[in-house]
């Protein structure tokens, strides 16, 4: 039997595993492993395939779009996020003077570029301005 392909090694998992919600929730069914779920997610942000073109091997793509979503409200990836941030600090993999982001470094989106900015006022008819009296006399 062939090996299922994993998006994460089993050391990146055991980091990952305790900063997801619990496995088994409170009532109601048990949910779906965490990790086929997020290995699905991976291959959808890798792929940007539409949810329902995730290859049938990872799982229902409904299940898959719908935790995504639900962690996505419930701040789970911002959580997931500060405490692989957190990890790496303390074990000094992390130079916080080299690891950032921000729009020096970002590309603007091609549309982005050339726009008039400030408010757009309507300009007067040149109609309504024949019709009218002469301003000086």
């Amino acid at each position: 039997m062939a090996r299922k392909r994993r998006e994460l090694t089993d050391a990146q998992w055991a980091r990952l595993a305790p900063l997801l919600p619990p496995q088994k929730p409170a009532r109601g069914r048990p949910a779906n492993e965490h990790r086929a779920v997020v290995e699905a997610i991976i291959c959808w942000l890798r792929t940007g395939v539409p949810w329902r073109d995730l290859p049938r091997e990872q799982g229902s793509w409904h299940t898959v779009s719908s935790r995504f979503s639900r962690w996505c409200q419930q701040g789970v990836w911002e959580r997931v996020l500060a405490g692989l941030q957190a990890q790496a600090d303390a074990r000094g993999e992390l130079d916080w003077l080299l690891h950032f982001i921000d729009s020096s470094i970002i590309r603007a989106h091609q549309h982005a570029a050339g726009a008039k900015g400030g408010i757009q006022r309507p300009r007067r008819s040149a109609a309504v301005g024949a019709a009218s009296a002469p301003s000086s006399s």
